[in-house]
């Protein structure tokens, strides 16, 4: 896992773009893999542990990496 700062979470759909070095451009990130109890919820700014992949195809939803687990 990677530390990264999420750039930006919509609460009301659920996903949002989080960014590391590791992660140039920026990786999208869905409320279903993150690991936490109840309302799944990140704050513009906040540190998470991040891992990710590179999707097929080259991007997903026009992002160059698609997050597999976030952990606040």
């Amino acid at each position: 896992m990677v530390l990264a700062t999420v750039r930006f979470w919509l609460n009301d759909e659920g996903w949002g773009v989080l960014d590391s070095p590791e992660t140039p451009g920026g990786c999208w990130a869905s409320f279903a893999f993150v690991e936490m109890a109840g309302y799944k919820k990140l704050s513009n700014g906040q540190t998470v542990e991040l891992e990710w992949e590179v999707p097929a195809g080259g991007n997903y939803e026009g992002w160059p990496y698609f997050a597999t687990r976030v952990t606040p």
